[in-house]
Parts: C-alpha cells; sequence; structure tokens
C-alpha cells in the first residue's frame, strides 16, 4: 500500500473506523491503480477509446438480462424503504433505459475528441509559438445518489476525455451500478484499454464518501451529484476541488405575452415528463396581466396528477390549489408537486428567480422578443431557456452525448458537464534557440 494513500491505514481505520480493513486497503490500492490507468487513457488514440465506447455500449445489451435482475433487487430494497416514487422512478431500469445506456455510449464516441484540441494560438513578436491545448483533468471521482444510468453516462465521458474514474453511486443503486461498471470494464479490457480506467467503490457504507473526499494524493476532482445535504457535506469535507451539481430549483415563468398553447404544454412538460429529475420545473411565475391563462394550465397540471401550491391571488383563480408557505419559493421537490406565484411583471419575476433559484434552468414563455432578451441576460443561471421546457437541461439534449451533472458553480465549467467540460489546458510553447535578455 503506497506510503500517502489518502492516510495511512492506522489513521484511516481511526478517522473512518466504521470501514473494515479490507475496504480500506481496497480503495487505497483503488486510488493507485486509477491515477496508472489514468496515464494511459490520457495518451489514448481516439480510435481506441471510442472502440471501447462501442464495446463497452455492446456489452450493455449483451448483460441486458443481468442488469434488469440486478435493478429488480434494488428497486426491491427500495421499494421495502418507502422511498418516493420520484426516487423510485430515477432507480428503475427497463429495456428502454439500458438501449438509450448504450446508445448515449456511442453517442459519447462520436463526438470530436477534447483531448489535444488547440484552443488558441498565436505569434510573438519574438517567434515564440504558443497554443493552448485541452489536457485531461486526471483521475475524476464521482458521488451520485440513486440514477444508475450515471455509472454509464459517467464512467464513459470520463474515458471519451482521457480521464480516470472512481465512482461512488447510490446505496439504492449498489447492484445495478456494480453490473453497469462490469460492462465499461469490459469495453476497455477489450480495446486494449486498462478496465481500471472505471472503477467503482466497492461498499455501500457512507463512511466510504468521507474517505473518497480525503484521496487527494489519487482524485483530482470531485464532481457530486445529488441532493443538497451531500453537496453541502462534499463542499464542507473535501480536500480536493470540486464541481458542483446542486439543487434544480427551475421555475416557468409565463410572461404577460405568452402564447397560450406554448404556455400549456410546456409548463406541463416541464414539471410532469418525469419530476424527479433535477431539470424538472419546482414553481411556476405568472404575470397578473396573463391570469387568464392560469386555468387551463392548472386543469392541465392537476389531469396529469400534479399537486398544486400557490400563493394568495393563484388561490383565488383555483380553489384546488393548496395555499404555499414560504419555503416553497425555496424547495426542490423531485416530485409531482408544483408551487405558483403570481409576479406583476418581468422585473418581479426575475427578481424571484435570482432570490430563491438554485441557477440551474430557469425558462420565459413570451413571444416579446425583448423581453426575452432581458430574461436570459438578467437571469443569473446555468442555463437560461425561452419558450422551451426545463427538462431540456440535458447534456444528452445538448448534443453533448451525454452529461456528469449541471454545473451550477462558475469556476471552470457551467451548466452540463460533457467531455469538454472534464478537461483542462495547459501551453505548448516552440522557439528556434530563443533566449530571454
Amino acid at each position: 500500500m503506497p506510503s500517502e494513500a489518502a492516510h495511512s491505514l492506522a489513521e484511516a481505520s481511526s478517522e473512518y473506523g466504521s470501514l473494515d480493513h479490507e475496504v480500506l486497503r481496497a480503495m487505497a490500492a483503488m486510488g493507485q491503480r486509477a491515477r496508472a490507468a489514468a496515464r494511459i487513457v490520457a495518451a489514448a488514440e481516439t480510435v481506441h477509446k471510442n472502440d471501447a465506447l462501442h464495446k463497452a455500449a455492446q456489452s450493455l445489451r449483451d448483460q441486458s438480462s443481468a442488469i434488469l435482475e440486478a435493478n429488480a433487487a434494488d428497486m426491491t430494497a427500495a421499494q421495502q424503504r418507502d422511498l418516493s416514487k420520484a426516487m423510485l422512478d430515477r432507480l428503475l431500469l427497463d429495456s428502454g433505459r439500458i438501449e438509450a445506456m448504450a446508445c448515449g455510449l456511442e453517442d459519447v464516441a462520436a463526438l470530436d475528441d477534447p483531448v489535444g484540441a488547440v484552443m488558441a494560438e498565436w505569434t510573438r513578436p519574438n517567434g515564440l509559438r504558443i497554443a493552448r491545448v485541452r489536457v485531461p483533468l486526471g483521475v475524476i471521482g464521482i458521488i451520485y445518489e440513486s440514477r444508475p444510468n450515471v455509472t454509464a453516462d459517467a464512467g464513459g465521458l470520463c474515458l471519451k476525455s482521457g480521464n480516470a474514474a472512481i465512482l461512488r453511486g447510490g446505496s439504492e443503486s449498489f447492484h445495478s451500478s456494480a453490473i453497469i461498471t462490469q460492462c465499461l470494464q469490459s469495453g476497455l479490457v477489450a480495446a486494449g484499454l486498462p478496465g481500471d480506467a472505471v472503477q467503482a467503490i466497492p461498499t455501500r457504507e457512507r463512511a466510504a464518501v468521507g474517505l473518497m473526499l480525503s484521496m487527494s494524493d489519487c482524485i483530482d476532482v470531485l464532481v457530486p451529484r445529488g441532493g443538497r445535504s451531500l453537496i453541502e457535506r462534499v463542499s464542507r469535507e473535501s480536500r480536493i476541488p470540486v464541481l458542483k451539481h446542486l439543487d434544480g430549483i427551475c421555475h416557468i415563468y409565463v410572461h404577460e405575452r405568452a402564447d397560450p398553447e406554448i404556455a400549456r404544454k410546456v409548463t406541463v412538460n416541464a414539471k410532469m415528463r418525469r419530476p424527479g429529475i433535477c431539470g424538472a420545473a419546482e414553481t411556476l411565475l405568472i404575470d397578473r396581466a396573463a391570469l387568464s391563462l392560469l386555468p387551463p394550465i392548472i386543469d392541465d397540471l392537476i389531469e396529469a396528477g400534479c399537486s398544486i401550491r400557490g400563493d394568495s391571488e393563484a388561490l383565488e383563480v383555483d380553489s384546488r390549489l393548496i395555499p404555499a408557505t414560504p419555503e416553497d419559493w425555496d424547495t426542490e421537490y423531485l416530485d409531482a408537486i408544483l408551487s405558483v406565484r403570481v409576479v406583476e411583471d418581468l422585473e418581479e419575476a426575475i427578481a424571484h428567480i435570482n432570490e430563491h433559484g438554485s441557477q440551474h434552468t430557469d425558462s420565459i414563455l413570451t413571444e416579446d422578443d425583448a423581453a426575452a432578451e432581458i430574461f436570459l441576460a438578467a437571469v443569473d443561471s446555468a442555463i437560461v431557456m425561452h419558450n422551451t421546457s426545463t427538462q431540456f437541461a440535458d447534456g444528452g439534449e445538448f448534443g453533448m452525448g451525454a452529461e456528469i451533472g449541471i454545473s451550477t458553480g462558475r469556476i471552470h465549467a457551467r451548466g452540463p458537464v460533457g467531455a469538454e467540460q472534464l478537461t483542462s489546458y495547459k501551453y505548448r510553447v516552440s522557439g528556434q534557440g530563443q533566449i530571454r535578455p
């Protein structure tokens, strides 16, 4: 065991006492293998990385029955724990979702390879030629909850961008994620690349997350993807730089000049297509001058099974609404629940979003292009939209093949984190013997 593997075994045993020695040794060894694998995949030819992705996709298809069996075990355990319908939906795999994972890997393979891409180049007066080129980040630790498809997306994107990945999925998806990881490793080995380029933490113990946060000698960047408590813990305790994926408190704003049909169909889709994903709308804002558009929107939402909480003016429109509390404006429901607030105008809508949103995704519905431009410029979110559903907040829908998450921070990457966002850069300087005077 290397001398600087996060902690000495004795120190780790003290700090993470609930982890037995075998798990501690396994995680330390995993980190060192990932570091070695990262050096290999960083230098791998595009054709070999793409071959690994295609072979991993085929492995997912070949192992479909085993994946479904593992997922059934995870679903049974989750139902016994009384997880919400939204959480169960995030966890569930079926043949369609497995095929979507496989297609996602193939989509990633079809992307341009970001590694080695020249971002800028110039020549100095002294003849020095300088180029800024993309390079991998190294070893990326990814901590996520529930959704086993993140395993395929994360592993595939890390590989395409020349990185190694250490994955820690939610305990709910332990069996599903384990076999998906095996499919990724199978593709890597079949393409002549190290299977250690994608590894999964071999335990459900929560203490393993704490140990990951300290493995600064083995992990270069952490990407937490989950609820607020997970993100806050990782941000607070990590000794490693963090690429945050925070809450999805997303808004649909119906402007006074919204098209009625667009307002109806987009609002229902933004909330109810999949209520448990981070791009689902949690609050509907509507101009006072557009209140006539609200009744049919409410009818559609209720018919789709949505529970609606409204402010006093919204309650006057429809008595079926539940009175909203101040906490509702700051809540990511991840469920078939929507809060509704009536605002005076565009300015008040923007102010509400900037105060209560999570800087994830927000959309304005309007036929007034000038109002839309003001909204898109003034709303301080990673993704801002006009006349479309917030459920398009997804790397795949952006043409990025897949995503590790939606970064709501400002450092390094913002919005969908795809292969390109998992790179940094370095400078290449070429001369003909110049010396500095």
